[in-house]
């Protein structure tokens, strides 16, 4: 029987992901069943049962994927020490987003929003979605002490409170998009840089 390679093993995982996204998108995550998900990847049960062991793994691959592209940029952006400024990483992020948000599996932003939605419910979800959401505001926090560092901040500014709130700008802008439309990247950095340079 051939051996199964490290490349074969991650594609099916790939595959199955993605079809659970696109359940995920039709249905959301509370009724999007494993048996949804087996259907629309067109692998055997056992196939899919073979990479997870059910609906909630899959899920937190989902939430890996989708946090971990943004947690990259952000070290990206803190590489070498840099202390950017809110606004430059707010606009970079979303460009980001714009960018990528729409593929051939539907807009994953939506996805984000759902699983907000079933997170506030409790159980598995917020089980899967709070520690990732906690990985981001850390970065969003260190941001904010380089900032304060650099004399860009007050120095009785607290920076796990700036963090707090730089955080609640990224759902914020999805949000919009979303349900408004008439938000860009460049005019919510604008925003947000006129509010930091008022005294």
């Amino acid at each position: 029987m051939p051996k199964v390679t490290e490349e074969h093993r991650a594609a099916r995982r790939e595959q199955i992901i993605s079809a659970a996204r696109k359940c995920v998108l039709r249905k959301g995550f509370h009724q999007a069943s494993m048996a949804d998900v087996i259907a629309e990847s067109g692998l055997s049960a056992g196939a899919v049962y073979r990479y997870f062991k059910g609906k909630e793994q899959i899920l937190e691959s989902i939430a890996d994927q989708s946090i971990g592209r943004v947690e990259d940029m952000l070290l990206e952006l803190l590489a070498d020490g840099a202390a950017p400024h809110p606004a430059d990483v707010i606009e970079t992020m979303l460009e980001w987003i714009v960018e990528h948000a729409d593929d051939e599996e539907g807009d994953f932003t939506v996805i984000a929003v759902q699983a907000w939605g079933e997170a506030v419910r409790g159980g598995k979800v917020l089980d899967i979605v709070m520690p990732k959401i906690r990985q981001i505001r850390e970065l969003w926090i260190e941001i904010a002490r380089r900032w304060q560092a650099a004399g860009h901040l007050p120095a009785d500014a607290d920076p796990q409170h700036v963090g707090q709130a730089l955080m609640g700008l990224f759902p914020g802008f999805i949000v919009q998009r979303l349900l408004v439309g008439d938000v860009t990247p460049r005019s919510y950095a604008n925003g947000l840089r006129a509010l930091l340079a008022a005294r």
